[in-house]
């Protein structure tokens, strides 16, 4: 059944399976030491600048926990927002595999600001006190709002007078590179971002994501955390040969870019039912909105989506790569019909 749950029940793009198959051939060495796995990284490294260093991961929490663990002590707290995945749909393992205690902060539309962040800088060199050692945030957002490149330019400022890092959980970042019109590198690196998970099965892979990390310093210890962890392949070609079709024709592009379309085309077909209201600024491939409870359930059953916060009826709504305006316009009769019962 077809429906707005997620763009993680979406299937697997064409040219990725194609890749996948192209990829099964012969015999080659396991563990990232394949073809493959090398180009991968040098489109990482053609993308982000050649002192990159890339790790690639099973999934999201992986790449979320390992590039935590990789710049952090146990004695170490993580300042988050309140509805960020680390804090909300992670089943506590940034905590459990890094011993960092997370510090949610009340968000503005899913968006920390450095305001908000201050409340937690405290207690530096103070032993009684968990030390604070990275800011997260979510690009796009929980809620699915993108931060612009000077909102992340003050965050990293903020963290960096602090001797904090910065992490960027990238889940939809093609989402967000679609909708703020720029390259990877213009929003990441280049505004002060320190540790990018770098996702790719929300918008057409297979599975797989990436850690990329833009100071080698910070990656020293990375590929034993990442054994230890338990999110080294052993083949991982077939990861990385996912990665080399996303990445080498923009496919992650026109992937994005189409997803997004069809989250702006819903919205503006339901702004239409004045019965239902939108929540959130639709930034990239997310609609959240106020939808009469009595029927939601007869909803679902025809197109399956998810409850965002039950005590008000709101409600999430994600467009996929392979979403079609017919299944908008099914979907929207569909909302009609039943608000006329």
């Amino acid at each position: 059944m077809k429906g707005f749950a997620s763009d993680n029940n979406a299937g697997v793009h064409p040219e990725i399976l194609k890749a996948i198959e192209s990829a099964n051939k012969d015999h080659e060495v396991g563990y990232g030491d394949d073809p493959y796995t090398r180009q991968a990284i040098e489109l990482f490294r053609e993308a982000f600048g050649k002192e990159t260093e890339v790790f690639f991961v099973f999934n999201g929490t992986g790449a979320n926990v390992l590039g935590l663990s990789s710049v952090t002590q146990s004695w170490n707290s993580v300042i988050c927002a309140d509805t960020s995945h680390i804090e909300e749909d992670e089943c506590g393992a940034p905590e459990k595999f890094t011993g960092c205690k997370l510090l949610p902060v009340p968000s503005v539309r899913g968006k920390l600001t450095p305001e908000a962040i201050e409340h937690h800088l405290k207690g530096f060199d103070f032993e009684h006190h968990s030390q604070p050692g990275v800011v997260s945030i979510s690009q796009v957002t929980e809620m699915g709002t993108i931060y612009r490149t000077e909102e992340i330019i003050a965050i990293a400022d903020l963290a960096h007078k602090h001797n904090m890092y910065l992490h960027m959980d990238g889940a939809r970042i093609a989402n967000a590179a679609v909708a703020l019109d720029l390259p990877f590198k213009a929003f990441t690196k280049e505004c002060g971002v320190d540790i990018l998970s770098f996702g790719g099965t929300k918008n057409g892979m297979l599975m797989g994501e990436s850690v990329v990390f833009f100071n080698p310093e910070l990656a020293k210890n990375t590929k034993y955390l990442r054994k230890q962890s338990m999110q080294l392949y052993s083949k991982m070609r077939f990861t990385s040969a996912q990665f080399i079709a996303y990445l080498k024709n923009d496919l992650w592009k026109k992937n994005a870019a189409h997803a997004n379309r069809m989250a702006q085309y819903l919205e503006k077909e339901i702004r239409k039912i004045p019965e239902i209201t939108i929540t959130q600024k639709v930034d990239a491939n997310g609609v959240f909105a106020i939808v009469p409870r009595e029927i939601i359930r007869p909803l679902q059953e025809k197109f399956f989506f998810y409850m965002w916060n039950d005590t008000n009826s709101e409600v999430r709504w994600m467009t996929s790569f392979d979403t079609t305006e017919q299944e908008i316009k099914e979907f929207v009769q569909l909302i009609r019909k039943l608000l006329a019962h």
